[in-house]
């Protein structure tokens, strides 16, 4: 199996990363170096939907793979424009068998199909093309799947009663603790991604970053988001107690961090005193549910180690699905998955053997 090795920030390359396709774009078209004001707005316009059009994270990812890409090819003396199909496969074959940075070790074969996205889509923003289906990468990348591919590893879902345990970790008297509380039952509730718990705001169109906003009603609240398929809404409702109620726990929240605008889940500063305007990060999300999982012994079975490496924010997704005994169309719905295999793959233990083939085919 290969190993998945993200090279350190200084292993990367100094090389600059894509142009703003969009700049590119209406510099490509303009009659002259300076715009009229209505083509900058216009310009400006672009930029923004460019923006839309992918997350933060895939932008960093990607800028963060050309650069590895770039100074493999510095190393080999070799130069990574015009695209050339040998390059990119001798390149994926470095990064198959560790010999993409000095010392380095095999990438994943989901790394590694990442990376070669990435550059695809780099050369798309300088206006080159790289053809994928070219011999020389087509059939050494099938070769890679073949040779290093593995079933995907999923984290461990946390489940109702491991959830309540996590809360029992955190410090209901702090400002940090509300916050965190009121994020795990939250994303547990809602079968949330941690881009989309950290991309809320107390209401719609607050802020330029937000991907979401809250509505607080009698019987729960409703969740809207923009995510991986569009607009969807997601139904919270108010659980059977307070203290593990989501709704309960994001009132108190906000009533005592004293937020009534903009980013919904922010940093606690000076000593857990205050809150500040910066909106968490989605890893934030991950290590809280890594921290209070460890703390609160989920998995003891396991070493400390096996556990590091269990649970991550799709716990609580993974979660809600394995534990909501309903019928699995509003799971899927909630988690806003298109197809009910995908669904599936997010229940750790439902019952597989419910509709039996077998039995009704007669035997």
């Amino acid at each position: 199996m290969v190993a998945s090795s993200d090279p350190a920030p200084d292993q990367l390359g100094d090389e600059d990363g894509p142009p703003d396709p969009a700049t590119a774009l209406v510099a490509s078209q303009a009659p002259s170096p300076a715009l009229p004001a209505h083509l900058e707005r216009l310009a400006d316009r672009a930029r923004d939907y460019v923006e839309a059009a992918s997350s933060a994270n895939t932008r960093r990812a990607y800028a963060s793979d050309w650069k590895h890409f770039s100074a493999w090819c510095r190393r080999q003396g070799l130069e990574p424009l015009p695209p050339a199909p040998e390059v990119v496969g001798l390149y994926i074959t470095a990064c198959a068998s560790g010999a993409a940075i000095p010392g380095g070790e095999p990438n994943a074969v989901t790394t590694i199909e990442r990376r070669l996205s990435a550059i695809s889509w780099n050369y798309t923003q300088r206006g080159a093309v790289l053809d994928r289906s070219d011999r020389h990468i087509a059939t050494v990348l099938t070769g890679i799947r073949n040779t290093h591919a593995a079933p995907p590893r999923q984290k461990e879902a946390v489940l109702p009663e491991d959830v309540i345990a996590m809360l029992e970790t955190l410090d209901r008297g702090a400002l940090r603790g509300l916050r965190d509380r009121a994020m795990l039952l939250l994303g547990f509730a809602g079968g949330l991604r941690r881009s989309e718990i950290v991309g809320l705001d107390v209401a719609r169109d607050q802020t330029e970053d937000g991907r979401g906003w809250v509505e607080i009603l009698d019987k729960g609240m409703i969740v809207t988001l923009r995510g991986k398929t569009g607009w969807r809404e997601v139904e919270v409702g108010r659980g059977s107690s307070d203290a593990t109620c989501p709704v309960v726990a994001l009132e108190t929240w906000l009533k005592l961090a004293k937020i009534g605008h903009g980013p919904l889940f922010r940093r606690v500063t000076r000593q857990g005193k205050d809150v500040g305007p910066d909106r968490l990060t989605d890893r934030e999300v991950a290590r809280l549910v890594k921290r209070t999982a460890l703390a609160a012994g989920v998995r003891g079975d396991l070493t400390e180690g096996e556990r590091e490496k269990k649970f991550a924010g799709h716990s609580l997704r993974a979660g809600l699905a394995s534990s909501a005994e309903v019928d699995e169309r509003h799971v899927q719905r909630q988690l806003g998955h298109a197809s009910a295999e995908m669904t599936r793959r997010y229940q750790r233990r439902r019952d597989r053997f419910r509709v039996n083939l077998t039995k009704a085919a007669g035997l």
